[in-house]
């Protein structure tokens, strides 16, 4: 009996994560075509083939799904950074999950949408006020986190100023990095992890060294 039940429980999940994979797929490709503001949840889930209320049963709403894909990377960065060894530096622990994430990543995005979508998407993010708030203030929750997790990694006291100036700084460099990936790559992970890698190199010569010498 357990076995009939746990299949009929993994079949269901996996049905379940079909549904939420195709709203996802259908709101991000009519979101491309008709622009965020053009589109509604009826056409989501008309596009998906389900009812407004089986919408509702995944997503609060459109900001939700059209987040949803850069919520999966950022918490697949996060559960990467977790795993680092406690006795990497923490600059390090940074470097070494963003980079190795996204050797897993790039399939995970792809078993929900397109690389070509999902840099569509993230434009189209950059340019949408009500979204870029939402993702800016989804940004800050993050940097909160990761602060948080590298003061507990390195037994600091809530007060040491030194994980959120590195947070701040590692937030800084992927941001720019995002930008620089989203206008001018048809959605290459190698080259975003390439030059992501070079970024972050250069954030301590940057804030040590003397740029006029």
């Amino acid at each position: 009996m357990h076995r009939v039940d746990g299949a009929t429980a993994g079949l269901r999940e996996r049905k379940k994560r079909r549904t939420r994979d195709t709203l996802i797929r259908c709101a991000l490709e009519l979101f491309a075509d008709r622009g965020y503001e053009g589109t509604t949840v009826d056409e989501i889930a008309a596009a998906a083939d389900v009812s407004q209320r089986t919408f509702f049963r995944y997503f609060a709403g459109k900001e939700e799904v059209a987040l949803s894909v850069q919520e999966m990377v950022e918490s697949h960065f996060f559960a990467a950074v977790r795993e680092r060894p406690a006795e990497e530096p923490p600059l390090t622990a940074l470097r070494t999950a963003v980079l190795s994430s996204w050797d897993t990543i790039e399939e995970a995005i792809q078993s929900v949408v397109p690389l070509e979508l999902h840099v569509r998407t993230y434009r189209m993010i950059q340019s949408t006020p009500q979204l870029l708030a939402a993702h800016l203030r989804r940004s800050a929750e993050l940097e909160d986190r990761l602060t948080q997790e590298i003061a507990d990694r390195e037994g600091l006291p809530q007060e040491d100023p030194r994980p959120r100036i590195l947070v701040a700084a590692f937030s800084g460099v992927m941001r720019a990095n995002g930008k620089l990936w989203a206008e001018v790559a048809d959605g290459d992970m190698s080259e975003l992890k390439s030059t992501a890698a070079a970024f972050l190199d250069q954030i301590g010569p940057a804030l040590a060294e003397n740029w006029r010498s």
